[in-house]
């Protein structure tokens, strides 16, 4: 068998559980392999009959002294009962509707049980205990450290240890181990062999622990690896330096209606000093709200364009592509350079001849335009690389002298995308600027985006008033509702933000949505208020409407789910209500904060939470101390784990993987260990378990 057979012709597996596994994205023997434990439990001690605890898992060891099938015909299920005694006292197991054991355990047998022990009308039961005949060379499910899987309807974590224990013994002399021996021995991980029948089958939990921590700094590795890879690829790779025109930059410092910060100008520079290399720059802009990261982007287009190269910017979604046109139209009106803006249902054009104003332009006319070169900063969606499929007749944009390429919120934009944007200049590999306003931990950026060099803006541009965030409890709703209506009618607006669209599967779980909360607030909590609601579902046209209307003041209050985490700028919005604020992660919440305070007005964020455990606690109250956003995603990367930041959950690692991410020393010296064995063998030539591996892990994550 090899890694790539799939499951539903694997041994013991069939159609019908082959159907099941590919539901859980389990579709290959490698998915399996590696589709590790959630958890343990130790069923290796094993007890007397008479020393059993109430309330307790129990591992008991005895004889099936009788077993029988009954019928319950009130709540027609059947129940097999079975009588265990050992040397020092008996009990009774009862199992619910599984009637087929009354074929597979028979009385005499000596088996094992697990379960936990509960009193009724005066005796002990063991209800639906594990079992396995003592009769079995190894045990697999009782006697031992027992894995724990996640489940779903069908595939219970016995079935995955059934199929996954000959696997495991069949395949431990084919996969090679992947790690140089160097690492194994300086990093002291157990060899992949024993790594992985241990993750799965351990003899301790100290062997357990050491398998995770094995396949935990892999995963690192290879991510550093990979990251190094990219960067010494991209340094082989041909770009038109562009250099500095300091007149072009002071002139545009100089005109700004504000004073740019510290790293801000710190940030243009590094910028600025990348794009005159002859290798293409390759940079993340990482800022917090409200930092000024466009501002930076601007500096560095007017400079690219003065140098006669062309710009292309951009961005996930039309909102946030018109705000940048916007943007970049206000600071550029007056040097004498034409923008373009193509969105995928609207193109516009801003011509120097035109002077104070934009027009509407065909989409033909917009892609001559930027292949004559007479459009110098095209601005866009994801339109820009990717045309509509229906439209076959739809041309591809090509650029006569592409020179720069800012993306924003999308950090893969790679290699290849660029070269294919470039047009005629197919031998020069534009310059690439990312940027986020998600600030993440630098031990996490440095590991998930190894092959970018990092520019940082974490601070603000003066004259901004701390915007007031407050926990609000149940017993506090009224009171704040009361501040939100007479804030309102000093001519504020709000945002309510709900977790979901609509009401969740689990009846029993209570979350508010944005229906619900839109009917709630318009009929009951603010009846003589202009109230709309915004969601994910709704057509980017709706959205759009929905938004242009609210920045134009024609209602009061916002409800939308996190559709406005990123992109929407409305000057005059001062309060911002989270309900189920402990439901999102402290770098989310910073970004919902960020959507008010952006007038001199004072601006006020409520987190509303019924829960009151001490992590929530500890979390939200962080929100009240920082408003730095890289302080709070170090909080939020400590307390709940690096899976819920921007773009880590792509990577498909584990969270006990990802948690070694926290360990900023480890990152770093990973780092340093792949760049090591790179500047020896680019090729990996002496390494060819790894090359294959890092191959496999290269398709695995889709960057590119």
């Amino acid at each position: 068998m090899k890694l790539g057979d799939l499951v539903e012709n694997i041994p013991r597996i069939g159609p019908v559980f082959a159907k099941k596994l590919k539901k859980m994205k389990l579709r290959t023997l490698g998915d399996l392999l590696f589709n590790f434990p959630k958890s343990y439990k130790d069923f290796s001690r094993i007890s007397r009959i008479k020393d059993i605890k109430l309330n307790e898992e129990n591992c008991i060891k005895g004889k099936i002294l009788d077993i029988e099938l009954e019928r319950t015909w009130v709540k027609k299920m059947s129940l097999v009962r079975a009588l265990i005694q050992d040397e020092t006292a008996s009990i009774q197991a009862i199992w619910f509707n599984q009637p087929y054991l009354i074929n597979t355990l028979k009385k005499g047998d000596e088996i094992l049980l697990a379960g936990k022990a509960v009193i009724k009308n005066g005796r002990i039961y063991l209800y639906s205990p594990v079992y396995e005949k003592t009769s079995l060379r190894e045990t697999t499910h009782i006697g031992r450290i027992v894995p724990i899987y996640q489940e779903t309807k069908g595939l219970t974590s016995r079935y995955f240890r059934y199929i996954l224990k000959p696997l495991l013994k069949d395949m431990a002399d084919k996969m090679p181990e992947t790690l140089p021996k160097e690492i194994i021995k300086e990093y002291k991980v157990p060899r992949f062999k024993e790594a992985l029948y241990q993750i799965h089958f351990p003899n301790s939990m100290e062997t357990a622990q050491k398998a995770r921590q094995r396949f935990s700094f892999e995963n690192i590795f290879f991510i550093s690896l990979f990251g190094c890879k990219k960067r010494m690829e991209n340094q082989k790779e041909k770009a038109l330096p562009i250099p500095i025109n300091r007149d072009i930059v002071d002139r545009l410092i100089s005109s700004l209606p504000f004073e740019l910060t510290k790293d801000q100008k710190k940030a243009g520079e590094e910028i600025l000093k990348d794009m005159e290399k002859t290798w293409p720059m390759n940079r993340l802009l990482q800022g917090d709200v409200g930092s000024g990261k466009t501002v930076v982007a601007v500096l560095a287009s007017i400079n690219a364009v003065k140098n006669k190269n062309q710009v292309v910017l951009m961005a996930p979604t039309e909102i946030l592509t018109k705000q940048h046109f916007k943007t970049f139209f206000n600071l550029l009106k007056d040097f004498n350079i034409n923008i373009g803006l193509l969105t995928g249902k609207e193109d516009k054009y801003y011509s120097k001849k035109l002077k104070s104003d934009t027009i509407e332009i065909s989409r033909q006319k917009l892609l001559e335009k930027t292949l004559k070169g007479e459009i110098d900063i095209l601005i866009g969606t994801q339109a820009l690389i990717a045309p509509k499929k229906k439209k076959k007749s739809e041309k591809k944009i090509i650029f006569k002298n592409l020179g720069l390429v800012v993306v924003d919120e999308q950090h893969r934009f790679g290699v290849k995308q660029r070269a294919a944007l470039s047009g005629k200049n197919q031998n020069n590999v534009p310059h690439l600027l990312s940027m986020t306003a998600t600030p993440i931990p630098r031990s996490l950026a440095l590991t998930v985006w190894g092959d970018l060099d990092l520019s940082l803006i974490t601070q603000l541009p003066k004259g901004r008033k701390k915007i007031i965030t407050d926990i609000v409890t149940e017993k506090d709703r009224e009171k704040t509702y009361l501040f939100i209506e007479k804030d309102i009618k000093r001519g504020g607006q709000a945002f309510v933000i709900c977790p979901r669209i609509g009401a969740d599967e689990d009846e029993s779980v209570e979350i508010k949505t944005v229906e619900q909360e839109y009917e709630k607030l318009s009929k009951e909590i603010f009846p003589k208020l202009k109230i709309e609601m915004l969601h994910g579902k709704m057509s980017a046209k709706e959205k759009e409407k929905k938004m242009k209307d609210f920045r134009a003041k024609k209602f009061d209050v916002l409800v939308s789910t996190s559709v406005i985490e990123v992109g929407i700028d409305i000057p005059n919005a001062t309060i911002m209500m989270i309900e189920g604020a402990d439901r999102f992660g402290l770098a989310q919440l910073h970004q919902f904060r960020g959507r008010v305070g952006r007038s001199d007005q004072q601006s006020y964020c409520f987190l509303l939470t019924d829960s009151l455990s001490q992590v929530t606690r500890e979390r939200l109250r962080a929100m009240i101390k920082y408003d730095n956003g890289f302080k709070l995603s170090e909080i939020d990367l400590k307390l709940r784990g690096p899976g819920d930041f921007f773009g880590v959950k792509q990577w498909g690692l584990p969270d006990f993987a990802m948690s070694l991410i926290k360990d900023a020393e480890l990152v770093e010296k990973t780092r340093k260990t792949a760049e090591k064995i790179l500047e020896k063998d680019p090729e990996l030539e002496s390494y060819p378990g790894l090359k294959k591996r890092l191959e496999a892990f290269e398709e695995k994550i889709h960057l590119e």
